[in-house]
Order: structure tokens, then sequence, then C-alpha cells
């Protein structure tokens, strides 16, 4: 394909993933108030973490749980955040697929296998991580509602939630794609087994760092669960390593290419393969001697 059938089907592509995320949208926006085959609707979902603070903490107008509205069009606005967020969510296959065909022409067959691998455990770690945060903000919210003793009552504006509980999310699953970074990073030979062995202590040290400042409440809940989900993840990373460098070293042995002088040539295979559609097998080629350089003790 020339450049410019590259910007045309560029173009087009993008054009799909956009309309896959605004049918999206407009299905979280509407989803915020319906009960779809009897399942909660996304506001429900949204404000349950809210509903579990105990009921003597919050804000309870005529016993129901409800967010507070402060500015004019807030509601309208935190709908449709929370709906195009959602819509973005459930239509992923869709845009993702057509990002998927415009790069896919110009990877080989492992590179296509190697990606797809990657962006199948990016999708799961994100999702484990941001329902990881959403069973996290009530147990937060709690502990943060719960200084004062009875002097404050919780009144939480919908804004201010629906951004604390945004974030929370993001950061959760985004975090959690942390320890696959370092896997594909041991796989292409830039992190061994070793450096991430010596560095545990380290890295268990700077995911906690990290967790304190990344999380957007100060609760010490979802910093510490955020803190103990990394440092599972990342031993899970150091111990797929593990085995990857044992796999990589037998193979290197079973080559011979560890039993190799440092002046001997390299056990490459030399003869040249078929040439597809050829009507005659190609003949060999015997490989030719390396050629030596002779070094004296002066040089």
């Amino acid at each position: 394909m020339s450049l410019k059938d590259h910007l045309y089907d560029l173009r087009h592509r993008l054009g799909l993933a956009l309309l896959f995320i605004a049918l999206g949208a407009i299905f979280g926006f509407f989803w915020w108030g319906w009960n779809i085959f009897g399942l909660p609707s996304l506001g429900q979902v949204v404000i349950s973490p809210y509903c579990g603070i105990p009921v003597t903490d919050r804000f309870n107008q005529n016993g129901n749980c409800q967010l507070l509205q402060t500015k004019p069009f807030e509601a309208f606005m935190i709908q449709l955040k929370v709906g195009a967020a959602a819509g973005m969510a459930i239509t992923a296959p869709l845009w993702l697929y057509q990002v998927w065909r415009f790069i896919a022409p110009g990877l080989y067959a492992k590179e296509r296998k190697f990606a797809l691998v990657f962006v199948f455990c990016a999708s799961v770690l994100f999702v484990l991580g941001a329902v990881l945060a959403f069973y996290v903000v009530p147990q937060g919210l709690t502990v943060l509602v719960g200084f004062g003793d009875s002097q404050f009552l919780t009144a939480l504006s919908g804004g201010d939630y629906i951004d604390f509980v945004l974030a929370l999310l993001l950061i959760f699953g985004v975090s959690f794609e942390l320890p696959l970074i370092v896997v594909m990073l041991n796989q292409v030979g830039v992190l061994t087994y070793d450096k991430l062995r010596r560095w545990r202590r380290g890295i268990t040290f700077g995911l906690f760092i990290f967790a304190a400042i990344a999380t957007p409440g100060t609760d010490p809940v979802s910093m510490v669960a955020l803190a103990v989900a990394l440092t599972l993840l990342f031993e899970l990373a150091i111990q797929i390593a593990r085995i990857h460098d044992k796999r990589a070293a037998r193979k290197r042995k079973a080559e011979g290419w560890d039993e190799l002088a440092d002046d001997e040539a390299s056990p490459f295979d030399y003869t040249p393969s078929a040439v597809d559609g050829a009507e005659a097998p190609v003949e060999s080629v015997a490989p030719k001697e390396p050629h030596r350089v002779r070094y004296d003790d002066a040089t």
C-alpha cells in the first residue's frame, strides 16, 4: 500500500472506532436508569460503593441513598461521563479490533501472535484492577468518613464522588499493567531473572511508595490493597522470568552456544532455503571455512 492508501485506511479505521465508541456512549447514557434483564442499572452500580457507608455516617434523606447535585446540569454531565466510560468499555472489542486491523498487516506472523497475547493479558489485568478498585471504594470511604466521630455527616456531591471512583478505577487498572511490562522485557532479553531477584526488595519498597502516591484518596485501605496486589503480581512476573530464563539457558546449551570459544565460528546453518514457486529445489551450498585472524602476543 502507498502512503496515501495507508492514510485512507487509517481514516476508515478511526471512523469505525469512533462510531462504535459513540454508540456505546449512547447505550451507556440510557443504561443509567435502565434495569436490563433484571440487572441493576448503571446508576445503581456506580452509587453502590457510596451506599456501603454506614447509614449513620452519610446523608440519608427519605431513607434513600443519594448523592448531592450542587451545580446546574451536574447530574446530566455525570450521567453522560459515566455512560461514555461504560460504553467505551463495553464496545472495547469492536474498536480495538479496528486498531488491530490497521497495524496487523505490518507485522510478521510471530509478531501478531505475540501482540495478541499481550493485548489479551493487558485487557484481563486492567479488568482485574478495576474490579479490585470497585470493591476497595466502600472500605476506603468508610475509613475516611469515620474520622470526626459524630461531629460530621458525609454528604458527597455527585461530581466529586464520580471523579474519585473513576480515578481509582483507572489507576488500579493501569497499575496492573506494570508486571506485564516486566514479563515482556524479560521475553526480549532486556531484564533477566537474576536482576529481578536482586532488585526484589527495592521493587517491593518502590511499589508501596507508588501506591501511596498514585491512589487519589488518603485512606490506607486503597493504598495497601494496590501495593499488596502489585507485589503479588510482580512476584508472579519474577517467577515467569525465572522459568523463561531456565528454558533459554537449556536451549543455548543444547545448541552449543555456551561451548564456543571466542575465536570460533558460530554454528549457523549456511544452507539456503528453497525459493517459493521454484520448479526445482535449490542446490545446497557447502559452508566456507570462516576467515580466522591470528593475534600474536604483541597484539
